[in-house]
């Protein structure tokens, strides 16, 4: 049986709501006190009670796990080509174009794909979107900023990034001298750093003959490691390949190293017809095979080579600048300068201070060595072409730096300041003409601006306590690396003011540089004729030479600077007429 229970309510009362009222209050309670329990009372005093108004909170920990990161590289070659097609070849390929040219499937792509780009490019002409409308506002900005630099990185081959112990990449306790650098042809995050001791019997048994590449996001450790059976001096990418690398010994070998194939050398030129002094200067020629390239040492000799048979130099130049052609009387190499645009030249900086100048497609070996250049008191460690006006080069040596002029042999049209410390590299500026770098053995890294003041540095920056030794420049001048006598490589970025070109720069460049030029070459021409003049007079051949034309260096001095001022007033007022 089932049992139901029925709830009766009015439906009036259903959803009713409630409805409050006040009464007074009354006791539901009374809890009366008890004696007995004060024998139990404890006196706490004082009673401090603390009351915080904000939400408890715990703290905890989190170890995210660490991100691997592994670097890779994707070679990139040309494509499209068939396979009996060498696209290196320009015959080969140029006889290609013309077949598929003559294709009547070819034009007619051609006539309808022309079609679609007319079409773009008068979109493009309808407006400029890359239209700079506040260009002199932001070139302003830039002139007025004060030119400055600032350290982005620091890599010690010795020390690990996070600690001062040794890693296992180079357990040679001896810090070794960073000697050369060279930019990655392709990217600007690669630096080859050649590690090598240079100073005299200090070579260890226990030294490390490794020198490193560097990836400037990955710098706890070396991303490859070149493995030469000496020291390296000198180190050069390829600029056709970047998988390769040109290196100079300290025992005066040349080795070359293909990334791909392992950190070994993939070959070495033999001891017997190699340079007898370390390779100070290894350079990569333009040749249509990519594999040229010569080198020059301290023995007095410049030899040239192919990395495809480095068995033998194909051709040898000695640095006698008597033209016997003796090694005995031969010129101590300690720098190389070529410029790719003048194929057939190149500039050898001597241990004695003077610059050769050569040229390798003359008929006999004297013929070879076309001029010199003297004017430092020491070995000149850095020699380099401007990169704008190629007949205008810089030199670095002893304790000042010099500009040249291929056309005055006697003296440099400009110079630098004599500076406390000997200076140690230096090079130009990639994107203004006016400016260069140079390094110092205390440490300094000096930034000139020609242009803007000429007495002084526009930028002198302490980069560290240790001599710096080495120098190199990115190809888009904004980031410059230092090499220092304890091998630490220091990466500077350079303020916008000194790697952007200036308003009417190249213009204002070029009329300084003929302008000390010719003044140069009025002060040659008046020491020549005083030379004759007192030859003349020695020699007793009877030609009179009257009293005044024998000038004083003080009244020699006072007349070329009247003529030069002569020259600067005619041309201020060729302008103004302009």
């Amino acid at each position: 049986m089932e049992i139901v229970y029925v709830y009766t309510r009015k439906r009036s009362e259903f959803g009713r709501p409630c409805s409050f009222s006040d009464r007074p209050a009354k006791v539901t309670l009374d809890i009366p006190p008890d004696p007995g329990l004060a024998a139990a009372f404890v006196l706490r005093n004082p009673v401090d009670s603390s009351v915080q108004h904000s939400c408890e909170m715990s703290g905890h920990e989190v170890n995210t796990e660490r991100v691997q990161v592994e670097s890779r590289g994707v070679n990139h070659v040309e494509g499209g080509w068939p396979k009996d097609i060498n696209p290196q070849e320009l015959e080969q390929t140029a006889r290609y174009r013309k077949k598929v040219e003559k294709d009547e499937n070819y034009i007619n792509t051609i006539v309808h794909l022309g079609t679609l780009m007319e079409h773009c490019v008068k979109q493009n002409n309808a407006i400029d979107i890359y239209e700079e409308y506040f260009e002199e506002e932001e070139m302003v900005e830039v002139e007025d900023e004060p030119p400055y630099a600032k350290t982005i990185n620091i890599i010690s081959h010795l020390t690990s990034f996070f600690g001062v112990l040794l890693s296992k990449r180079d357990p040679n306790m001896t810090k070794r001298t960073a000697t050369h650098l060279s930019w990655h042809p392709d990217s600007c995050k690669k630096l080859a750093v050649a590690y090598s001791s240079l100073e005299f019997q200090q070579s260890l048994k226990d030294m490390s003959f490794e020198s490193y590449i560097w990836d400037l996001e990955n710098y706890n450790k070396p991303e490859f490691i070149l493995k030469p059976s000496s020291p390296l001096v000198s180190l050069e990418y390829s600029p056709k390949d970047s998988h390769v690398l040109l290196g100079g010994c300290y025992n005066g070998q040349m080795v070359y190293w293909d990334t791909r194939k392992g950190g070994l050398p993939v070959e070495v030129s033999p001891v017997e017809v190699s340079h007898r002094d370390p390779v100070y200067g290894a350079i990569w020629l333009q040749s249509k095979t990519g594999t040229e390239c010569f080198s020059a040492s301290t023995d007095g000799q410049v030899l040239w080579w192919d990395i495809r048979k480095l068995s033998e130099p194909t051709e040898t130049l000695v640095l006698d600048i008597t033209r016997k052609g003796l090694l005995e009387n031969a010129l101590g190499a300690i720098s190389l300068e070529f410029e790719p645009t003048m194929p057939t030249k190149f500039m050898v900086g001597t241990e004695q201070g003077i610059v050769i100048s050569c040229n390798r497609k003359a008929k006999t070996p004297p013929e070879k060595i076309t001029s010199t250049y003297s004017g430092h008191h020491g070995p000149i460690y850095a020699l380099a072409r401007n990169p704008f006006y190629p007949k205008v080069f810089l030199t670095v040596g002893d304790w000042t730096a010099r500009i040249w002029s291929e056309e005055t042999k006697e003296s440099s049209i400009m110079s630098t300041k004599y500076h406390l410390s000997y200076l140690t590299d230096g090079c130009w500026s990639t994107v203004r003409p006016s400016v260069f770098f140079t390094t110092r053995s205390d440490g300094t890294l000096d930034v000139w601006d020609f242009l803007f003041k000429q007495k002084d540095p526009s930028l002198s920056l302490k980069v560290c306590d240790e001599p710096l030794s080495s120098l190199r420049l990115q190809d888009n001048g904004h980031i410059i690396a230092c090499g220092s006598k304890l091998g630490t490589i220091t990466l500077l970025e350079i303020s916008s003011g000194l790697c952007t070109l200036q308003r009417n720069e190249k213009t204002l460049a070029t009329a300084m540089f003929e302008r000390e030029t010719k003044r140069e070459k009025l002060l040659e021409a008046r020491h020549r004729e005083m030379r004759l003049k007192e030859r003349a007079r020695s020699e007793g051949q009877g030609v009179e030479v009257e009293e005044k034309l024998l000038e004083s260096p003080k009244e020699l001095l006072e007349s070329v600077q009247r003529e030069f001022l002569e020259v600067i007033e005619a041309q201020r007022a060729r302008a103004e007429t302009q």
